[in-house]
């Protein structure tokens, strides 16, 4: 098949720091060239990958050293240059919310558009109400819930590469936070059950602008005087085996909706342990009391941190491997791109250089 991959462009692909849907675009692109498909990804300059690219912006926003910028400006020329080639395309996946439903008003039938974010937000049921015909992809189950509604095609949960997190038989005996700093990833929490253990906590988190305040005067004035907790600032992908393969156990003490939460499936490709709140997608991707431990109070999460040395690391990288690699997360994409050509009545695409009719009882996946 012939693919676009559409990304937001606040980031690098992959991201050079901290960066969630630009990291999984990344890996589901390369996974699909590996799988024998011809991509093409639509992105900033600096993007490493197996995909043909198209720069639409000389660097990704967020690190742009310029003091004046427009993301909205940045995207939509980003979108007048999909539309402009949108011919050359079997499927066109968006990553970039709702902002291209106006321009692919005609040719929705060709788009796939997987939503990343937290979907309980005003003014959204209204724009999926307005733009009916586009075809949706959650990537959970919970996601979906504040906007049930809307044209559902599949739930495609995150995917890494394998090769990319080294497995670790043994941790180095502390506690982990990996993400950002904010009111809803609950950083306090983990420093709570860190210092009600007694065990050294090691924090790798972003501190957007949004959240200086309260990083000011809620976090810093805990981890200060706390010898237990190391507060180490946002880390890369070159470092992230290192620090999640290091750790006794990743905690991941949410309290908001997440949709899928990244680092969960990071942590478990090293063999390490999760302790997340029951919230969100969290019941989706940790199974409990296999590759971590799903709580609902502070004290049973003290508690689950407590005893995660009875989970067996081998057992928890394999069920990464099975569930959340690269190459499942894009088969099952390919199953939900299959979907979309067999809908299009007379759509043709190549198959082994032989082209191939799709009609309604027939679909690529099937033929592939």
């Amino acid at each position: 098949m012939k693919i676009a991959q559409v990304t937001p462009l606040y980031e690098a692909v992959p991201p050079k720091l901290y960066g969630g849907t630009e990291r999984v675009v990344a890996h589901l692109t390369d996974a699909l060239v590996e799988l024998g498909h011809d991509v093409t990804l639509f992105a900033s300059a600096e993007a490493r990958t197996k995909a043909r690219l198209v720069p639409v912006r000389d660097q990704a926003i967020r690190l742009d050293p310029a003091p004046f910028k427009s993301d909205l400006a940045a995207h939509m020329s980003m979108l007048s240059e999909v539309l402009r080639r949108a011919d050359d395309f079997d499927v066109i996946h968006f990553h970039t919310d709702m902002i291209h439903f106006p321009f692919f008003e005609r040719m929705s039938d060709k788009t796939i558009t997987t939503l990343h974010g937290r979907l309980d937000m005003k003014d959204l049921p209204e724009v999926y109400e307005r733009w009916p015909q586009f075809g949706l992809v959650s990537i959970s189950d919970d996601q979906r819930r504040p906007l049930a509604f809307a044209n559902w095609k599949a739930t495609v949960h995150h995917g890494m590469p394998a090769e990319q997190y080294k497995f670790a038989p043994k941790s180095e005996g502390y506690l982990a936070f990996l993400g950002r700093i904010s009111p809803e990833k609950r950083p306090d929490r983990a420093i709570e059950i860190a210092t009600k253990l007694g065990k050294q906590l090691k924090m790798a988190a972003k501190v957007d602008a949004a959240d200086r305040v309260y990083f000011e005067t809620k976090i810093k004035p805990m981890i200060e005087g706390n010898p237990l907790i190391e507060f180490i600032g946002e880390i890369g992908d070159h470092q992230k085996s290192a620090f999640l393969g290091g750790a006794e156990a990743l905690l991941f003490p949410i309290d908001w909706p997440e949709p899928f939460g990244l680092v969960m499936i990071e942590a478990m490709a090293c063999g390490t342990p999760v302790v997340a709140f029951r919230c969100g997608s969290t019941t989706e991707v940790i199974e409990d009391g296999a590759t971590g431990f799903l709580v609902d109070t502070m004290e049973q999460a003290i508690a689950a941190a407590d005893r995660v040395g009875l989970l067996d690391r081998e057992a928890i990288r394999a069920r990464f491997e099975l569930r959340f690699s690269a190459t499942a997360m894009a088969r099952r994409y390919l199953d939900v791109y299959g979907d979309l050509l067999a809908h299009r009545p007379y759509a043709e695409t190549v198959l082994d250089d032989v082209v191939v009719p799709l009609r309604e009882d027939r679909t690529f996946a099937a033929l592939a």
